[in-house]
């Protein structure tokens, strides 16, 4: 059984998030989404709250699991027992820092694989940080998030 861990801050997900973790549902037997405590990144949604709605999105996918975490990435894929960290790549400035951190990643564990899918096009310019200056602004985010990320950037925006 091989598990694949998507790890990241998910500050909110997006759809550019699902249709990762949608296509590695496909591609392994069971897909860990770990939303990372990030306390450095300032994040808009607490670590519950990003939990939650990554659960929500998610709920349709039945080898999906969601986390919380919080340290090394490659302590908590021992604990998951999991053996791929599954990454999404946008455009060609994430290459580098992608990178980066798949060869961190095989110095601290060489048994760990890296594996990288570019999104949908229609998401390749979703991020997280312009959907919330989007829903700060008072924008409608609707068609880059799931219906309750929306309602949640409303709530914590616009009270």
């Amino acid at each position: 059984m091989t598990t694949a861990v998507y790890p990241g801050t998910f500050d909110p997900i997006t759809h550019g998030h699902f249709d990762i973790i949608e296509r590695g549902a496909r591609l392994f037997d069971r897909v860990v989404v770990a939303v990372a405590a990030s306390s450095g990144k300032d994040p808009a949604f607490g670590l519950e709250a990003r939990i939650a709605l990554v659960r929500e999105a998610c709920a349709s996918l039945a080898n999906v699991s969601v986390i919380g975490f919080s340290g090394l990435l490659t302590q908590m894929m021992h604990e998951q027992n999991a053996t791929v960290i599954l990454r999404g790549l946008r455009a060609v400035s994430d290459f580098e820092y992608e990178l980066q951190l798949a060869n961190m990643n095989r110095a601290q564990n060489p048994e760990l694989e890296s594996v990288f899918l570019t999104p949908a096009v229609e998401n390749s310019y979703i991020s997280s940080t312009i959907v919330r200056e989007i829903a700060r602004l008072g924008g409608d985010v609707s068609p880059l998030v799931h219906p309750r990320v929306t309602e949640a950037l409303s709530k914590r925006y616009h009270g």
